[in-house]
């Protein structure tokens, strides 16, 4: 089995175990952070790919109108995300895919959807090519995500932590802004959710 191989399919066993824990623990954080993804997801138009469905619960935030395939690597979460299709108010179809390694067509969608997505992703400035390569040229990435603090305190504290909490979680420390424009993309709009450790990414191609 070659490295990149294995460090998936771990990445697989950890999620699948944590998908009914994650499902509960995440509905807390909607009270605080739904109104952002609801305002994000909203910009979404046409054929739309949502990166790591997940438990499905961000659903319930995408608007009418789209042709959305949410993908997950993790076949318990995506168990857990069909009980949820009834809450899009667009068709989601569900596809068990690696974002590193994507079976779509170039230029395939039009909009690209993540939410918490990267700090999980074990290459993650892979994941965001692959998602360009299927992004439409004039298509847009639309990216709500928890990111390394720019205080040097705290950003060094994540660092240290970080060993500790992938082993049940994801990544704290990823510096996604980076990864985005080392992915190729023009990252068009920041914004600090909370502090800027939890941000809002729009980008375009570069």
């Amino acid at each position: 089995m070659s490295s990149a191989a294995g460090t998936k399919d771990a990445a697989v066993r950890k999620w699948n175990r944590a998908a009914k824990a994650l499902d509960s623990k995440d509905r807390g954080e909607e009270v605080r952070y739904g109104p952002y993804k609801r305002s994000l997801f909203a910009k979404a138009r046409g054929k739309t790919m949502l990166v790591a469905a997940g438990t499905g619960i961000d659903f319930k935030y995408l608007p009418p109108g789209l042709e959305v395939t949410a993908i997950d690597f993790s076949p318990r979460m995506l168990s857990f995300a069909e009980k949820r299709l009834d809450e899009s108010a667009s068709p989601v179809e569900l596809v068990e895919a690696d974002v590193t390694r994507l079976d779509f067509a170039d230029q395939t969608f039009d909009t690209v959807i993540t939410s918490c997505t990267f700090c999980s992703v074990p290459d993650p400035v892979q994941g965001l090519r692959e998602v360009r390569r299927v992004l439409k040229d004039d298509g847009r990435l639309l990216m709500f995500e928890h990111v390394r603090a720019s205080n040097p305190w705290l950003g060094f504290m994540m660092d240290v932590m970080n060993p500790l909490v992938r082993k049940f979680g994801p990544d704290i420390n990823r510096r996604t802004g980076d990864n985005i424009r080392a992915a190729g993309f023009r990252i068009v709009r920041e914004f600090n959710v909370y502090l800027d450790m939890v941000k809002l990414f729009e980008a375009v191609k570069a």
